[in-house]
């Protein structure tokens, strides 16, 4: 488990930025969302051990950050939200100044960085000043000096561009849900400091929905289907939309199928769009 978060409450005077926060946070890449003043960047700052929490449990790969922050710092990589790069410095130079911070020797840090930055797609470039690059370069060069070091766990507040999938394990804090949605294994939503919603993208957790092709006309399964209780949508030409939400839904689907002689070309869950689940948890309840 990287950050694992049990009943967390972060306090600014009388502004309470997260209430009772609880959530783990497991290996691949994890999007966080939410709209301004969820308590995102409040969160990243806790693991990141620069502030402590009024009450409750925070672990980030198995330390307490409050009480081992350098320890904890040490094994990860952040990229900040706002753009703080000097700007008569070239990129290359401050990806090997943050290796260096890091611990890497000399020659290590040299490596390193022209490798990461040619990875993030930064190039010849890479020698330019950081005040003479377009955003999309220094928001690449953002992701190479977080990157760089080989961390456990990489944190990325608001990225805006040079974000690919990434073979490592990564907290992305985002309002962008299509850039999310094309990297992300799971994400957290959070609404006033709590956590609305966890789900993990492209699992099992999904809507209930099957989408069916045959070969030929789909009228004799959805009759089947229908006759077996089950409830049938979108019947059109050689497709149809099945509610099966568990596995006795899906043997009774099965044995439409057989009973019908029906020639299945496609059976495959329907996974809920993030915008759906985004906006369910932070626009529902009270």
């Amino acid at each position: 488990m990287r950050v694992r978060a049990r009943d967390v409450v972060k306090a600014y005077g009388h502004t309470i930025a997260l209430d009772g926060f609880t959530v783990e946070v497991d290996t691949g890449v994890t999007g966080l969302l939410g709209p301004n003043g969820a308590g995102k960047t409040t969160l990243l700052t806790l693991v990141l051990g620069l502030a402590r929490p009024e009450a409750g449990q925070l672990e980030v790969l198995g330390h307490d950050p409050a009480s081992a922050g350098p320890t904890v710092r040490a094994r990860l990589g952040y990229s900040p939200e706002r753009d703080v790069l000097p700007p008569h410095v070239s990129a290359a130079d401050f990806v090997v100044h943050m290796a260096r911070i890091h611990g890497l020797p000399v020659t290590a840090a040299r490596t390193r960085a022209a490798d990461t930055l040619r990875w993030v797609g930064l190039g010849e470039d890479a020698r330019r000043p950081l005040g003479t690059l377009s955003t999309g370069q220094r928001q690449r060069t953002l992701l190479a000096q977080a990157l760089v070091h080989d961390p456990d766990l990489v944190l990325l507040d608001e990225p805006t561009a040079g974000l690919d999938p990434l073979e490592r394990d990564v907290l992305v804090s985002s309002h962008l849900l299509p850039e999310i949605e094309r990297v992300a294994d799971a994400v957290v939503v959070l609404r006033a400091g709590r956590v609305a919603a966890h789900h993990l993208l492209g699992s099992d957790q999904a809507t209930g929905e099957v989408r069916i092709e045959v070969d030929g006309d789909a009228g004799g399964l959805a009759a089947a289907c229908t006759a077996r209780g089950l409830t049938v949508h979108d019947q059109h030409a050689g497709r149809l939309r099945v509610h099966a939400p568990d596995d006795r839904a899906l043997d009774t689907l099965r044995d439409a199928a057989v009973a019908t002689g029906a020639s299945l070309r496609r059976v495959q869950r329907e996974a809920p769009a993030l915008a759906d689940l985004y906006h369910a948890a932070t626009l529902g309840g009270p």
